[in-house]
């Protein structure tokens, strides 16, 4: 089996024309943002494409942020809204609408602002200069202490034990030509680390640093569970060298825990007092050591189950202004291969 990269694997019925650009915007809860983010983005899209579309995919928002999407849809043809049957995540969601784009180049970032549309224009210049990925890479952004710390933290550690170099400071906001939306598609990844998987496939990557403003409007939907559901799945799906990590830890706690038994038993010879202690402390160490790279593993594992079980990243309960022939979802994983 190969894959095929090159044409679009779903370029559309053959009387709609296929976009230049496609512009995907996941939203949950911003009611105070959308019909803005809209506005900016679809001036910049006139302005630096030659067609375009815009998706909005909505991850089962409660506020008023869907009666507003229908109202853009009907007042904007080049406008389409997908609705969730309930919230994937900040991973699924925005995955499915790129794989649901038709763009020979595809725009994906944020409702709140965050991410710039002032900067589409650079994007495509750097696009039609030959680069297959352009990230915003974010240069500052005013955050707390611990979500910074954090942050750091995750990219060092995969910085250090992932299979791919990652890029620090780079998020989902970033173009992707039609070329590589097609072959990351056929990866069929449960959890789509995008910004991972871009670097993985080995693209040709062009960098724009950014200072990420604050949010216009509304409420983050970032949180340290994010923050931690990101981490845990950028090292689970990206690491396979961590599998190794309990044999080795094994031999070194196994040691360790030798030296500790042979100074405890010199302590209790000498005055009876201490080893117990001693030992019990590195009991518990080892225990710790067992229980997060069991925790690693069983992560792994899970995601392996969930690449058999196959299911699609998202189940939608409605879309909005697509074309006839894209009335129903595309699943572009059935795409992209042919029998050897």
């Amino acid at each position: 089996m190969t894959a095929a990269v090159g044409a679009p694997l779903w370029p559309g019925p053959e009387n709609e024309a296929v976009p230049e650009l496609s512009i995907v915007i996941p939203c949950f809860n911003e009611e105070e943002n959308v019909r803005a983010i809209h506005a900016a983005v679809k001036a910049e899209a006139e302005r630096h494409a030659r067609s375009h579309e815009i998706i909005f995919i909505d991850n089962k928002s409660t506020d008023h942020t869907r009666a507003l999407l229908r109202q853009i849809c009907a007042e904007d043809g080049a406008t389409r809204a997908i609705f969730n049957n309930r919230n994937y995540g900040q991973m699924r969601s925005p995955t499915h609408a790129i794989y649901q784009a038709t763009g020979r180049a595809v725009i994906g970032m944020c409702a709140d602002f965050q991410d710039p549309p002032a900067m589409i224009g650079e994007f495509m210049r750097l696009w039609r200069g030959g680069a297959e990925v352009v990230l915003g890479q974010r240069r500052s952004e005013r955050a707390s202490p611990l979500t910074r710390f954090i942050r750091a933290a995750g990219y060092g550690f995969l910085g250090r034990f992932a299979d791919y170099p990652v890029i620090p400071g780079a998020t989902g906001f970033g173009l992707f030509s039609r070329d590589v939306v097609d072959a990351l598609a056929t990866w069929n990844e449960p959890e789509p680390f995008f910004r991972g998987m871009v670097v993985e496939g080995g693209f040709r990557i062009a960098i724009v640093p950014f200072d990420r403003p604050e949010r216009a409007a509304g409420e983050t939907k970032n949180n340290l569970r994010t923050l931690a559901d990101f981490a845990i799945s950028g090292i689970a799906g990206s690491s396979k060298s961590l599998l190794r990590w309990p044999i080795k830890g094994s031999i070194y706690a196994g040691l360790a825990t030798a030296l500790l038994l042979g100074g405890a038993l010199a302590a209790h010879l000498a005055d009876g007092r201490g080893w117990a202690l001693l030992f019990l402390a590195a009991q518990a160490g080892m225990f710790a050591v067992l229980l997060l790279f069991l925790g690693l593993i069983g992560e792994q594992v899970r995601m392996i189950s969930e690449r058999t079980r196959n299911v699609p990243l998202v189940i939608e309960e409605a879309r909005l202004n697509f074309p006839a022939g894209r009335r129903a979802p595309v699943d572009r994983r059935q795409f992209g291969t042919e029998e050897a």
